[in-house]
């Protein structure tokens, strides 16, 4: 059966835990945009703690609700330069940066009109980092309760997450906060490198208990 999530901003660990155990995976992309969520924010680990990343987007009462897959990003100010500078001192002295830094920047440096397709380039690049075989493909129309899929769309949702048990491995700024857990996947590929995908492949019970 086919796995259904959202297209999210270098998603969360526990969403490429759930991808990691599928071949088939269908991105919504019919829904209504929601704020709050993991579709257009992600979180590092800098040396204050866990550190939000949000990609601004144009977004008001007047344009009413918009889909996923309509909403734009917001060049108004170079918000591209601030994720760099905060990737490179967050996890310059991680093990596996330096091998991955040059694929992942380019993310950020090719504007993108949608948000839909950011998140699809960086998903696309993450896959191919992680060795991932998924089969993509995207909603043709909006399902509330899917019956011909698993509906993990909710771990897209970064108000209501629930703490996930999570395996700790090695992070760069752990001496000073500990372990943090369920942070973007970027910070997994950045500590973990290619034993990555083994991390989430332990990890596919997790999910099984709480749903």
């Amino acid at each position: 059966m086919a796995l259904l999530v959202q297209p999210t901003f270098f998603g969360p660990v526990i969403q490429y835990v759930a991808m990691a155990s599928q071949t088939d995976i269908v991105f919504e992309k019919q829904d209504n945009f929601q704020k709050q969520t993991y579709r257009n924010r992600c979180y590092i680990y800098g040396a204050n703690g866990k550190q939000l990343l949000s990609v601004p987007i144009f977004h008001s009462k007047s344009m009413g609700r918009q889909k996923t897959k309509e909403v734009k990003i917001d060049y108004s100010y170079s918000w591209q330069k601030i994720f760099i500078k905060s990737l490179e001192s967050s996890y310059r002295s991680s093990p596996y940066f330096e091998f991955y830094e040059d694929e992942i920047m380019q993310v950020f440096k090719k504007p993108c009109n949608y948000l839909l397709d950011l998140n699809m380039q960086g998903h696309e690049l993450i896959s191919d980092c992680l060795q991932l075989e998924n089969n993509a493909i995207f909603t043709d129309a909006y399902e509330e309760a899917p019956t011909e899929m698993k509906d993990y769309r909710f771990l897209a949702d970064a108000r209501k997450e629930p703490a996930y048990d999570l395996k700790s491995y090695t992070q760069v700024f752990d001496n000073k906060h500990g372990f943090i857990s369920n942070l973007s996947i970027l910070d997994l590929l950045f500590h973990e490198g290619t034993n990555a995908l083994t991390y989430l492949e332990s990890h596919v019970g997790v999910l099984s208990s709480e749903n």
